[in-house]
């Protein structure tokens, strides 16, 4: 196996999380009786240019197909993010009725029509057919493919290079991450802007965020790697921040190499800051299996004398990382009754590996778990300020990642 980017040999593990289905393939009751997949999920880093990056097990159309299953909508707090996100890029490079603002991995629109409020021409990329459907039901122009040098290249030859082009979450989700920001070069105009937003891999070591790997994940990005792999495609990371979604995100801001935009101080500060961390050495790597199974230990035994006790127990959110720790501490139905999840499109189906029914938060309500682990941490203040109503008969929350931490919802409702 040979890295992504440079193509160097991978000999160096970072973490081996064994086997595990597509965090997001849902199962329906039928599919309960059918055998499941199950790929490996382990994970190496290039000890060349230090890109974390497991194997391609699982091809990126088998991920993404028809009847993929992540809407974003469904989260105010990222729908928040995104508005914000659209205002701010609004005011400060000027997008107007004569600009495209095209998003690679549009998903259901959620970011875009913000833009198309304003009155700025969007375009939007999205290879599941099931989320691009809801963004056409929007208004929203959406083009179901996936996005590469390819297609790319068809939007010059239709007139179409964007003034901004965007992804969220999707850098990290690219097989091929060397044709895909040749596609960034490709269709990005001479004086175009570039915003890429992705989880962080300092934070992911810092906090034992073992769970956001994925097979949907293909890569973990530091902002010195992406350097790297944008220079190597004469495109000029130009400016970044860190953001605190998804435990901890980076936005970066690039533009073409010979671009006469001033590459700001603060790119420098973060990666001197990764360089003291230890992101282009292999010591930092080294380690994290032994944390990852400390928290798996953790949390199981947490569960079994809960359950040993008479516990109730449910969960909160079918995220996908709830779906890697689930499989990688071997939990099933037994230990867990039932996950709550706010979209009807995961409702009446059942997790993957662990086959732990998803319904709607009525469960919740109707009866009354003693306690609920909160799979999505990510999304943790949305979370507790949702489920305040189980101080009423005693209810606890708890997470796993980075430790085990248990709160009643009355210490919460009271901070």
């Amino acid at each position: 196996m040979n890295c992504r980017f440079c193509k160097n040999p991978l000999t160096h593990e970072f973490v081996d999380l064994v086997n595990s289905p597509p965090s997001n393939s849902y199962l329906t009751a039928e599919q309960l009786n059918e055998p499941e997949v199950y790929y490996p999920l382990r994970v190496f880093v290039c000890e060349k240019c230090f890109l974390v990056q497991i194997d391609e097990y699982k091809s990126a159309t088998q991920i993404f197909d028809a009847g993929y299953a992540y809407f974003s909508s469904f989260s105010s707090s990222w729908l928040e993010h995104s508005k914000s996100y659209v205002e701010m890029m609004s005011e400060r490079f000027g997008y107007d009725g004569d600009s495209l603002v095209v998003e690679i991995a549009s998903n259901d629109g959620y970011l875009l029509q913000y833009f198309h409020e304003r009155g700025v021409p969007v375009l939007g990329v999205e290879p599941t057919l099931s989320t691009a459907t809801a963004a056409r039901e929007k208004g929203i122009e959406t083009v179901t493919e996936f996005f590469g040098s390819e297609f790319a290249t068809g939007l010059v030859n239709d007139g179409r290079q964007a003034d901004l082009l965007l992804g969220n979450n999707v850098l990290a989700h690219v097989p091929d991450i060397n044709d895909f920001v040749e596609g960034l070069r490709i269709a990005l105009k001479s004086d175009g802007v570039i915003t890429m937003e992705f989880p962080h891999v300092l934070r992911l070591i810092e906090e034992c965020q073992f769970d956001t790997i994925y097979h949907e994940h293909f890569s973990y990005l530091s902002l010195t790697t992406t350097q790297a792999i944008f220079a190597a495609h004469h495109l000029r990371i130009f400016d970044v921040e860190e953001l605190p979604t998804h435990g901890g995100s980076l936005r970066v801001f690039a533009c073409h190499r010979n671009s006469e935009r001033p590459t700001l101080d603060r790119v420098q500060e973060l990666l001197d800051k990764e360089q003291a961390a230890g992101v282009s050495g292999l010591e930092l790597y080294q380690g994290f299996q032994a944390r990852v199974d400390n928290v798996r230990d953790e949390l199981l035994s947490f569960l079994l004398t809960e359950k040993r006790s008479g516990k109730r127990i449910a969960a909160y959110g079918a995220a996908a990382k709830g779906n890697t720790l689930l499989n990688y501490c071997g939990i099933k139905k037994g230990l867990i009754d039932f996950v709550v999840d706010a979209s009807p499109h995961k409702q009446g189906k059942y997790l993957p590996g662990s086959h732990i029914p998803i319904v709607s938060e009525d469960a919740i309500k109707t009866t009354k778990p003693d306690l609920i682990l909160i799979l999505p941490w990510n999304l943790e203040e949305e979370v507790m300020a949702q489920l305040r109503y189980v101080a009423e008969w005693g209810g606890r929350v708890f997470m796993a990642i980075p430790e085990l931490y248990v709160s009643t919802m009355e210490r919460t409702a009271s901070n």
